[in-house]
């Protein structure tokens, strides 16, 4: 009986195993190569799988979604001889699981030095300065031969990204003083420019001033002149209107000679002879009749009707103030 229990119990577990075998889930967006005595069969793809057990084996699973692979620094010499650290960053992904198994041995591997060598090949016909400021290019070239060279591998490369290009410490040392003296000229040029600008505005805020004040002063003198003009018509109307005769013209003559001696600096000045008709304009004033009569004399003197005799006439002379 025992040998009986054993040879059963061998059965159910080998037709176990077999059903383990025959049965094969695969997960999605993965794929499984299927090989039958070591030959390429089938591809399984997503979902409930059957296989023969026992003949057929899983020779690899390959994960279908895009990967992202990260390469180390790698020593990279410019066109100047000057040695620069990339760091890369690979996106790719499998379009063919089998191309992918039997076609390169380690596609990672290989992809990591294809970026390697096509890196060195596009960075030595590029200096310093370009390498720094060319990133879309260098991306854009090394993903173009990237993809090439990997669709025969079932690969398709999406993206190619340099994560970082560090030059030599010296370099760096350099290309920061070059920027801080950039920066510092930039600041000179941008506080000259403000100083420039603020001086030409208020140069033409003082300009605008001047033309405004002169202006000003140009009507002020206008509104000044037309009112003593206004001035003038008005005295001159008056005068005109009033008909003066010679004896208000000498009594305006006698009240303007004070005013002409007024000041401490009028030490000496002119008479004009004009001055003379008004004297005598005036002095007919003095000689009106009944204004010189002479009085009886005395005790009872004879009272004949005197007249004074007019003033002899005097010629211009200096008069001095003092």
């Amino acid at each position: 009986m025992q040998p009986i229990i054993i040879v059963l119990i061998i059965l159910v577990v080998l037709v176990f195993i077999a059903l383990i075998k025959t049965v094969q889930v695969i997960p999605q967006a993965s794929a499984a190569i299927v090989e039958r005595f070591g030959r390429y069969t089938r591809t399984l793809s997503a979902g409930l799988n059957i296989v023969v057990p026992f003949i057929d084996t899983i020779r690899n699973r390959i994960d279908l979604r895009e990967q992202v692979v990260p390469f180390p620094p790698q020593p990279v010499i410019t066109q100047d001889n000057l040695v620069v650290n990339i760091d890369t960053v690979i996106y790719y992904q499998v379009t063919d699981a089998r191309a992918a198994t039997y076609e390169v041995a380690s596609y990672i591997q290989a992809i990591e030095q294809l970026t390697v060598t096509t890196l060195r090949n596009i960075i030595g016909g590029m200096d310093l300065e370009r390498t720094l400021t060319s990133r879309e290019e260098i991306n854009a070239a090394l993903r173009g031969v990237l993809d090439e060279a990997t669709g025969k591998w079932g690969i398709r490369v999406n993206r190619v990204e340099l994560k970082a290009i560090e030059p030599p410490t010296s370099i760096q040392d350099s290309m920061e003083k070059q920027m801080r003296a950039d920066r510092d000229k930039r600041a000179a040029i941008l506080t000259a420019e403000g100083v420039r600008q603020s001086q030409i505005l208020t140069a033409e805020g003082e300009k605008q001033s001047q033309i405004l004040r002169a202006e000003g002063e140009a009507k002020a003198a206008a509104l000044r002149a037309e009112g003593e003009a206004q001035a003038i018509r008005t005295v001159f109307e008056s005068i005109h209107a009033g008909d003066p005769d010679q004896k208000l013209l000498a009594y305006q003559y006698l009240q303007m000679l004070p005013k002409i001696a007024e000041g401490e600096a009028n030490k000496l000045w002119i008479i004009p002879s004009e001055l003379n008709d008004a004297l005598k304009g005036l002095g007919g004033i003095v000689n009106l009749p009944g204004v010189g009569n002479g009085g009886n004399g005395g005790n009872g003197g004879n009272g004949g009707q005197g007249a004074t005799a007019p003033a002899p006439r005097r010629e211009a002379a200096p008069f001095d103030k003092d």
